[in-house]
């Protein structure tokens, strides 16, 4: 289920909002030009590759690169393993999103497994959005954010760009993101609700 926690920027400590309602979490983010849906899940097994995954989601896919212009799509994930490495592949896929970032590109991701966090920092606030398998998230060019997986990622995501280049971001520099919950933190709140 998905979940929004929302918190003033000065005040980590005690959230203004956490929602598993879509219908809050839509009036929420539309303000902030973020753009939230969920697509019907297919049946993909969790070893599909890309071309599996993005064939399952064709339609879906072709509406929105119509839609929006978009030129390149892929699909990024991880799934935890039991080899020795999968710490060290862990940490380091976790560390290079968790830095506050904006990018020229709008981010869009389909969550086709698992689970992941976007925080949106827009307008003095925090906007921390639990995205999980079926959710479309859709955020504005210029927004500045961070994305946790959390310390044993698992997801599967389908990526849209407007650029061939793809992924390309501009960090901030903020030590921001080490001041609110993690992914690890959120999902625990999730599950007791």
């Amino acid at each position: 289920m998905t979940m929004l926690t929302i918190w003033a920027e000065d005040a980590p400590a005690t959230p203004e909002l956490q929602t598993v309602d879509t219908a809050i979490i839509t009036d929420k983010l539309t303000p902030l030009g973020v753009s939230f849906d969920q697509w019907p899940l297919r049946d993909v097994a969790n070893s599909a590759s890309q071309d599996e995954v993005l064939a399952a989601y064709a339609d879906e896919v072709e509406r929105i690169k119509v839609a929006e212009g978009f030129i390149k799509v892929d699909v990024v994930g991880l799934t935890p393993s039991d080899d020795p490495s999968w710490p060290e592949t862990a940490a380091g896929a976790r560390a290079k999103f968790l830095n506050e970032h904006a990018h020229d590109d709008d981010e869009v991701r389909f969550f086709v497994a698992g689970a992941g966090v976007f925080y949106l920092h827009v307008n003095g606030k925090i906007f921390a959005v639990y995205c999980e398998a079926g959710d479309l998230l859709s955020v504005p060019a210029g927004t500045t954010h961070w994305f946790d997986m959390g310390t044993n990622p698992y997801f599967s995501a389908i990526r849209f760009f407007h650029d061939e280049d793809g992924w390309i971001g501009n960090f901030t520099g903020s030590e921001i993101s080490s001041k609110f919950a993690s992914f690890d933190e959120l999902a625990a709140q999730r599950a007791s609700l």
